[in-house]
């Protein structure tokens, strides 16, 4: 039996641990990584038509559901205030049925899957179910109501009849013009799950026909990468080019936006997923084994599907759709907090830094950010100009001559950090993440993608202003191996156990912990 087989299911659990444990370089008997690989140039045009991000269909339907809750909401308040009927029931009641018939329709079209891509799609084959949901919600409603009051069924008829009308009709409008506008942004490309494929030959051609025949398809195939040769990997799959080799998809993708890589190989093609998982993990993008030409077949509840084709989840990408929402709104929301409450202290260091040495009170270096992305982030000045360094190549040290009097309690209390929260407004930093390195910077004269296998997984998520290795002591030099191992573990813990409390935890535990101040200098 395979290794990576537990029982009737492929273990994916275990390869993704296999694959995820970090591990640091050898100085000796390993091959060191190289530069990012140039892509050819056909390849670097097809991926400029893909940098523009598009609209999560989670975001979409989630959008959907509130507006239609609102416009119903909304449909009963007007029609109580034109038809009141003989005004027997108070407009605090109304409001109250409003409110509660709005949501019973919500759940009754969730119920009745009319909130998928699909049913989306449709203009008229839904609407017998549409306004079906909105029909029982509302005589729900209104029968409960009527219950209660001891009203007859005529009173209800003359004073809601109005309601439902407006409420059928808006329903039947509003889903034949979102149906209008998800087939619209299909075609342009603004709503699709974008994908490439890993591996070539008969699997992925296969792959490939059943994807396209499959209806209301949402899948845009970007391009194929394979490293084996034209024999058994030709040019050309089922009219989609292979666009260079997989170290090449590693640029690729980060040079475009990416929902998903398939990979295209056989469950017994052990050795070449696990050495394509090694290469791939790091990126921000969902991994999936596609299942549809093994003949071993797992546990329903193993799979996930694109369309029809079973798949096997590998990796996920972190922190997405309402979650990368909601952290966006718990950055501007703390953010907001922190410089309210904070701007004395950064204005009296500004001040401090102008009057004791010359040059500008910011300091901007290169750093990289999401998906190995260059910002520039902001920084006081803690450094005199002339020896200060943007690279970061050159750490900073005990006693470090570079570093002024002013910088070095800045730098030791970390409130040359404070400038950062204006990079999370502008959305290139989170107030929680991974900490963002220098381009260049190093450890023992080796970069630290060099040092630590997997670093750069670190960047799946937006870099923070603090972080869970930061609280945990590994703050400061990087003067060995062993520190920026420890470092990239712990960002990859906090990857992997994201959440709002975890975040809210690191940070009402950052001033706490900074007073610990052995490492910073």
């Amino acid at each position: 039996m395979n290794k990576l087989e537990k029982g009737d299911q492929f273990d994916v659990e275990a390869l993704r641990k296999q694959v995820s444990d970090i591990e640091v370089r050898g100085d000796a008997g390993q091959e060191k990584p190289s530069d990012p690989t140039e892509i050819n140039p056909y390849a670097r045009q097809i991926a400029e038509q893909f940098r523009d991000g598009t609209k999560s269909p989670v975001i979409i339907i989630g959008q959907l559901r509130l507006l239609e809750f609102l416009a119903l909401f909304a449909i009963a308040l007007i029609a109580h205030y034109f038809w009141p009927g003989d005004g027997y029931d108070s407009s605090l009641v109304r409001t109250g049925m409003a409110a509660i018939a709005s949501a019973l329709t919500v759940i009754g079209l969730q119920l009745g899957d009319t909130y998928t891509i699909p049913a989306l799609r449709a203009k008229l084959r839904l609407i017998p179910r549409i306004l079906g949901s909105w029909t029982i919600a509302l005589l729900l409603t209104i029968g409960l109501f009527a219950l209660v009051r001891g009203s007859t069924w005529a009173m209800v008829v003359d004073a809601y009849l109005p309601w439902f009308a407006a409420g059928a009709l808006f329903l039947a409008a509003e889903r034949f013009l979102v149906a209008y506008g998800i087939r619209n942004w299909a075609r342009n490309g603004i709503m699709e799950r974008r994908a490439v494929i890993v591996g070539g030959g008969e699997p992925a051609k296969e792959l490939i026909r059943i994807l396209e025949q499959q209806d209301d398809n949402d899948i845009r195939i970007c391009g194929i990468f394979d490293d084996r040769g034209e024999k058994r990997s030709p040019i050309m799959v089922a009219g989609y080019p292979k666009l260079g080799t997989v170290a090449e998809l590693v640029e690729f993708v980060r040079l475009t936006r990416i929902d998903m890589l398939i990979i295209a190989l056989p469950l017994s093609a052990e050795a070449r997923i696990y050495d394509l998982l090694k290469k791939l993990w790091v990126l921000p993008v969902d991994i999936r084994l596609a299942a549809h030409a093994n003949r071993l077949r797992f546990r329903p509840r193993a799979y996930s599907h694109v369309g029809t084709v079973p798949m096997l989840d590998i990796f996920k990408m972190p922190i997405r759709d309402w979650d990368s929402v909601a952290k966006r709104g718990f950055d501007i929301f703390f953010t907001v907090i922190a410089l309210a409450l904070l701007w004395p202290l950064m204005v009296a260091t500004a001040i401090a830094i102008k009057a004791t040495s010359e040059g500008p009170v910011f300091f901007m270096q290169k750093r990289h950010g999401f998906n190995n992305e260059i910002i520039n982030v902001f920084k006081f000045r803690s450094m005199y100009t002339n020896m200060s360094d943007p690279t970061g190549k050159a750490a900073v040290t005990k006693g470090d001559p570079r570093v002024t009097r002013v910088g070095r309690f800045i730098r030791k209390t970390s409130i040359d950090e404070l400038p950062q929260l204006f990079n999370v407004l502008r959305g290139e930093l989170s107030l929680v993440g991974p900490r963002p390195h220098a381009v260049l910077a190093q450890a023992r004269d080796r970069a630290f993608g060099d040092v630590v296998e997997g670093y750069f997984a670190r960047h799946r998520v937006k870099p923070g202003v603090t972080g869970w290795a930061q609280i945990n002591g590994w703050r400061g030099e990087v003067d060995n191996d062993e520190k920026i191992k420890f470092r990239t573990a712990y960002d990859l813990y906090y990857i992997e156990n994201w959440s709002l409390w975890f975040d809210l935890k690191i940070l009402f535990l950052t001033p706490i912990r900074l007073l610990n101040t052995e490492n910073a200098y």
